[in-house]
């Protein structure tokens, strides 16, 4: 007996809906965090990743540099990194990334959240966007990058905010904001960075509330402030001590 209309009709709700952001206020994670050595701020991450099963939610970190420093891409060469900073391997993808004026921010979501149900290109639209609305609200005049980057770049010395790809951030052109996701069976990590060629436009306190502001509006979302307890410190340190640190993972290649 044939498939009545409606139940075609409910099947294709379902497949459409089903993967949009909730229609009641969801309850996120913050962390205000400080300025931490480069292998802390990427062993944070990752172990925020391992552990997002247990918080059972997204969680938003902001976070600063405690010296100059440079990150670099997981595939990409050590020798990409300039002298004079310090250097640390994310466990994300994407260029060297310059951490002397940037703001950096964290987003991980655990398996099973709505955005991990989306592909990799549409959960960086979603983001994004938000903080496209956040520098909007600060009357900067972005938009959205719609190319991808040039089959001629070389991914594995490649600068990121030199090279802008699809769902990068430009004000008149030029990058200011970039982003490398890593995705495993734990959920999403979110790796974001904001950096003007100099100096931030605003202050950082301000920029950081106008980005949670924007995931409140566009997302529907309600923060709750986040506190590590000495447990989950001792993991970030460490990680921070047996891998960020070491040359056998940041000179790996």
């Amino acid at each position: 007996m044939p498939a009545s209309p409606l139940i075609f009709a409910w099947l294709w709700y379902i497949f459409v809906f089903s993967s949009l952001p909730p229609l009641s206020p969801e309850l996120w994670d913050l962390w205000q965090d400080q300025a931490h050595s480069p292998a802390f701020n990427m062993a944070a991450d990752e172990t925020l990743l391992e552990t997002a099963a247990q918080r059972g939610r997204p969680l938003l970190r902001y976070y600063a540099w405690d010296c100059l420093a440079v990150s670099i891409g997981y595939i990409q060469r050590y020798n990409a990194a300039p002298e004079g900073f310090a250097v640390v391997r994310r466990p994300t993808g994407g260029g060297v990334v310059y951490h002397d004026h940037d703001f950096t921010y964290t987003l991980v979501f655990p398996q099973g959240h709505w955005l991990t149900e989306l592909d990799r290109n549409q959960s960086y639209d979603h983001i994004n966007r938000c903080i496209l609305q956040a520098l909007g609200s600060m009357q900067l005049a972005t938009r959205l990058a719609d190319n991808d980057i040039s089959s001629e770049v070389d991914r594995q010395a490649m600068v990121c905010f030199t090279n802008p790809t699809r769902y990068d951030i430009l004000l008149d052109e030029r990058k200011v904001a970039g982003s490398a996701q890593r995705r495993n069976q734990y959920g999403i990590l979110h790796q974001g960075s904001l950096h003007f060629g100099g100096p931030l436009p605003v202050a950082r306190e301000t920029l950081a509330t106008a980005i949670q502001d924007a995931f409140t509006n566009m997302l529907n979302i309600s923060f709750q402030t986040f506190r590590p307890d000495p447990e989950l410190l001792q993991k970030i340190n460490l990680l921070a001590r047996e891998k960020y640190n070491c040359p056998e993972w940041n000179q790996r290649r």
